[in-house]
């Protein structure tokens, strides 16, 4: 516990750096993943034929080695948040593009069909109704992402990208608790702290009529 005392201390204000710059390449990722995966999901439900294939393809991508992917882009991009942020970025599609390709199907026909009687563009219809409709099915993916990438992005450290990895990397080599401590337990806090604000914001993008219901249940 002293020692503990004496990291935070010692570190406290490079500590608040740390955590800004995890939370930072962690929330990038999430976002560039929501940028692609929500209209690939959109558009996938679209396909006929394909859709599998390539949830697929995202499926085996998912399933290589957090260091392998981080590797691969060190010749491509170097060293530093860029790559890390790329390879979070591969890890944060799969969840979100599954969910809004599920959340885009579960979509009740009828109000689709509703929707093209009263003369709406298909644009209209993705935007008014699918979207909203799917949101929670959505949300949830984009929840489970976020809360991922946060515990993945200590990794970041291994190719200069920074974040409270630094902190947990340092403890293990050099056999200090105190490090470790003061890297894990920041990224299970703000873990915890991201997955509550998604929450609020699920039940901010969630139509009243699906609130209730989910309330009901």
């Amino acid at each position: 516990m002293n020692q503990t005392f004496q990291f935070l201390q010692a570190n406290g204000g490079e500590l608040l750096y740390k955590t800004w710059e995890h939370l930072y390449i962690s929330l990038i990722a999430v976002v560039l993943g929501i940028m692609a995966a929500v209209p690939l999901g959109v558009a996938l439900t679209r396909m006929k034929k394909g859709a599998g294939t390539v949830i697929g393809i995202v499926n085996v991508i998912q399933t290589l080695p957090s260091l392998a992917i981080l590797a691969f882009f060190i010749p491509l991009l170097g060293v530093g948040k860029v790559p890390a942020i790329a390879a979070l970025f591969f890890y944060s599609v799969l969840p979100i593009l599954r969910n809004t390709y599920t959340g885009i199907l579960g979509v009740n026909q009828n109000l689709l069909e509703s929707g093209k009687g009263i003369g709406m563009t298909a644009g209209e219809q993705i935007r008014l109704v699918e979207l909203p409709l799917a949101a929670p099915v959505i949300m949830a993916g984009i929840r489970t992402s976020s809360i991922y990438l946060i515990g993945w992005a200590t990794l970041a450290s291994f190719i200069g990208g920074g974040g409270l990895g630094d902190y947990i990397f340092i403890g293990l080599n050099l056999y200090q608790p105190e490090y470790i401590i003061g890297g894990a337990v920041p990224v299970t806090i703000m873990a915890i702290a991201v997955d509550y604000v998604l929450g609020l914001t699920e039940r901010k993008v969630t139509p009243d009529g699906l609130k209730d219901l989910k309330d009901a249940s």
